[in-house]
């Protein structure tokens, strides 16, 4: 077979576009929800339940996730996932109410949830500590793509062919990509296109690394897992909450047609993407002025947190054009976190079990991504969203400053050794 110098980033590109399907498919929701509640005479309360559906059933199924794709390994794993959640995606077309559709999300929950730990355990294996935060940003822009490309598209099927019709299309995308991940992904140590020199590049910081099982308990006793999970149970609320409700709240609050998000609510995302690759390079960067690895992600993810003050004062934006110009600061802060926490997860644990632990770290997240988003449900028609998205920046600051106290529990996994 002929070889392919640099293997390692064509591996990167694959998971983000598995990634951007996923989020395409969770997407999808939320851009129809102006519609859907509509369509199918459901409240924002209900609306809610929905949400949280998929958010309990996500948050989860994340470590049984990552626990099933360190066993079987991500070729298999990432493929029988991917299906899932696919068909999953299609059979939401079937709903015929609020209850229906929370029943299919919640199985869509189930089953994406293996989307980031899955990235990650490929960026473990795949990459050695000194370019892992790079690899993460660009594997994590596919989350923010996936939103980005929702709302054009996903308005544009609804528009010509109905709304059932938009989960078909979105779902039916990620068939195709399970096959060809499937009969392309190898480890580094299988895959016959990897050159010799990329892999032992690959492998030269890991080498004194024992290879050890995952055990669940031994990782959440750990310091390490803390605090890497408390900073992420923060950080989520405010990622939910762009990708669920920006639609909802620009139509409630902004008074904006479903054209006008059209045009709109991607921008978001789209300085997502850019905040989460140079989040990824920031870390690097640190590191050739005499940072330590640890520190270095640490110091980025304060940066982003910093800027995450700038959604919390959405309330006092004149003009929806404000607003969103705001959601683009909070989404560029948010997935510069983002990407750092998960680059952390990796830095600390073994690739054999870093699959688990960031499963983990991703379901402490995502519960309190759920918390927040029943929150929302209950209090948005009373309070208004502007209480709400000041939470979000207080959320990052306290969890900047629980990673700076608690920076000596982590430490790099070869250190360990």
């Amino acid at each position: 077979m002929t070889r392919v110098r640099h293997l390692r980033w064509w591996i990167v590109g694959l998971i983000s576009v598995g990634t951007i399907i996923n989020y395409l498919a969770r997407n999808s929701l939320g851009v129809l929800a102006p519609e859907l509640k509509t369509e199918l005479h459901i409240s924002t309360q209900q609306y809610s339940y929905i949400v949280g559906a998929f958010q309990a059933a996500y948050t989860v199924a994340q470590p049984v996730c990552g626990f099933i794709i360190d066993r079987i390994g991500l070729q298999l794993g990432f493929a029988l996932f991917a299906l899932a959640w696919s068909l999953t995606n299609v059979a939401h077309a079937l709903a015929g109410g609020w209850i229906g559709l929370a029943f299919f999300r919640g199985l869509l929950g189930l089953s994406e949830a293996a989307a980031i730990p899955s990235g990650m355990k490929a960026i473990a294996e795949w990459f050695p500590a000194r370019e892992r935060s790079v690899a993460v940003g660009w594997f994590n822009i596919g989350t923010s793509m996936g939103a980005l490309i929702a709302p054009p598209l996903v308005i544009a099927i609804s528009v010509a062919a109905g709304w059932r019709m938009a989960f078909v299309v979105t779902g039916g995308i990620g068939l195709i990509w399970a096959v060809a991940w499937y009969a392309f992904y190898r480890t580094p140590d299988k895959h016959p296109a990897i050159t010799a020199e990329e892999r032992t590049f690959i492998v030269a910081d890991r080498r004194d690394v024992p290879t050890q099982r995952a055990r669940a308990r031994d990782i959440l006793r750990s310091g390490r897992f803390w605090a890497i999970a408390i900073p992420r149970f923060l950080a989520e609320p405010a990622w939910q909450t762009f990708s669920f409700w920006i639609p909802l709240y620009l139509a409630t609050e902004r008074h904006m047609d479903l054209k006008q998000i059209a045009l709109f609510a991607w921008l978001p995302f789209l300085a997502a993407d850019l905040g989460g690759v140079a989040g990824g390079y920031l870390s690097p960067a640190l590191m050739k002025r005499g940072v330590r690895l640890i520190p270095s992600r640490i110091a980025g993810i304060c940066v982003g947190a910093m800027l995450m003050i700038a959604p919390g004062c959405i309330g006092l934006a004149g003009s929806p054009y404000l607003a969103i110009g705001l959601f683009c600061i909070g989404g560029f802060a948010h997935q510069m976190i983002s990407v750092l926490i998960n680059t952390l997860s990796a830095d600390v644990f073994a690739p054999e079990e870093v699959g688990t632990a960031n499963g983990f770290v991703g379901q402490a997240g995502w519960l309190g991504g759920l918390i927040f988003s029943l929150a929302i449900g209950q209090l948005a028609d009373s309070i208004g969203y502007a209480p709400l998205f000041a939470c979000l920046s207080l959320f990052d600051l306290i969890g900047a400053l629980v990673l700076i106290a608690m920076i000596g529990r982590l430490k790099p996994a070869a250190a360990r050794a």
